[in-house]
């Protein structure tokens, strides 16, 4: 109920002020498991995606947000429910493994994921390399991968900043890649490496970012 409500307003007020240019939303599937991977730009991406998607996408989302006190904790606790937000512990090896568990929940159910494969946001607006945990999902749940760009909101909330200011914005859904599982065993490894990179390639022609090497290991700021 809350969620629908949230949709029903967020969207089209979403809609009237940030005017997003919106791009392939036929290319996500209207039932089924999924994986939508994106760059990552500025926190509102998390909220970006699931308004401008043709339907409910889950992303992980701070477990902090959903224990806050007072009004603007039950605020964001109840904002995070609405747009099926995902509560996770952060920081280590076991939490990062509890994250990819609990989007296979939300695949195992049918739903839509929401993954950030360069794992934090970019500073530099360039793309970096894919970790593989998107690609873990994709061949242990059998989802199709539907790569996403979303460009313009590292303008609405550069990282540092609180209030999100007025700038257009766009978001452009690509065709669903599909990963059989390996039959060799032995080649899991490599098969999730040239999944994640096949992945980062399409997010790349979607957006025209500039290309990094390496992995981007700077935390972004709250």
């Amino acid at each position: 109920m809350l969620h629908a409500a949230v949709r029903l307003v967020l969207a089209p007020l979403a809609r009237l002020v940030y005017r997003p240019m919106i791009e392939g939303r036929g290319n996500v599937p209207r039932k089924g498991a999924v994986i939508l991977a994106a760059n990552h730009l500025s926190f509102i991406d998390s909220v970006v995606i699931p308004l401008v998607a043709p339907r409910p996408v889950a992303f992980l989302a701070k477990a902090e947000y959903f224990r806050g006190r007072g009004v603007k904790g039950w605020l964001l606790k109840r904002f995070f429910t609405a747009i099926d937000a995902v509560p996770v512990e952060r920081g280590t090896h076991r939490a990062a493994q509890a994250s990819l568990e609990a989007a296979l929940e939300v695949l195992a159910g049918g739903g839509a994921f929401g993954i950030y494969p360069e794992g934090t946001r970019s500073r530099d607006g360039r793309l970096y390399r894919g970790r593989t945990g998107v690609a873990w999902l994709a061949l242990t749940s059998g989802a199709p991968v539907v790569p996403v760009a979303v460009l313009g909101t590292d303008r609405i909330q550069p990282v540092g900043t609180r209030v999100p200011r007025i700038r257009r914005v766009t978001v452009r859904f690509g065709e669903p890649l599909h990963f059989p599982q390996p039959t060799d065993g032995t080649r899991a490894a490599q098969a999730r490496r040239e999944a994640t990179d096949e992945i980062m390639d399409a997010i790349h022609v979607l957006s025209g970012q500039p290309r990094a090497t390496g992995y981007n290991d700077l935390p972004a700021a709250a």
